[in-house]
């Protein structure tokens, strides 16, 4: 009885005994990641500037060693992100990639999708799996000398909700930070 009730199946009160709690193992885990937040498993983002050639900027994909970078301005708003697809596009074509800016390639504010840090894991899942994107930024909303727009605090990925999912299965505790670059 006592693991049926740590586990949940069952709820006890005094005088009235064990009783089913209605509660299943998916909605025990759907519960468990609607509770954690984005800020407790935002890794370090991989930002560029705005200023980058392509060239530049895939080859801080490689040193970052991530699938897709965050374009920032002088100023470090969200200008922009762009992916290895994006890179893998414009490098194919004929152009020369130490000339062409990245702002030419990448998809630009506010078409880009992002989270904060009070968003639930469940809702940055979704947003990964309804845009069909690698990783979102997560941002906070700042007013930089009259400019207001977002700043890139840190970033969710595919990886770090697979690995979030993966430890609550096993009943493990979610390791904070997702990660460092």
């Amino acid at each position: 009885m006592s693991f049926l009730t740590k586990s949940n199946f069952l709820d006890a009160r005094p005088r009235v005994g064990y009783y089913y709690s209605g509660k299943t193992n998916a909605s025990q885990v759907s519960e468990e990641v609607k509770k954690i937040k984005v800020k407790d498993l935002k890794a370090v983002p991989a930002v560029v500037s705005d200023k980058f050639s392509v060239y530049e900027t895939i080859v801080s994909l490689f040193v970052f060693d991530v699938g897709s970078l965050f374009i920032v301005s002088e100023g470090g708003l969200l200008e922009g992100v762009v992916s290895r697809k994006d890179l893998l596009k414009i490098a194919l074509g004929q152009g020369d990639l130490h000339k062409i800016p990245i702002t030419v390639v990448m998809t630009r504010m506010p078409n880009v999708v992002s989270v904060t840090p009070e968003d639930s894991l469940w809702h940055a899942a979704q947003q990964l799996v309804i845009h069909e994107i690698d990783s979102l930024p997560v941002v906070r909303p700042v007013n930089l000398e009259g400019r207001e727009g977002m700043e890139v605090i840190g970033r969710i990925t595919k990886t770090t909700i697979t690995k979030a999912f993966y430890e609550l299965g096993q009943g493990l505790p979610i390791i904070q930070g997702g990660g460092t670059l």
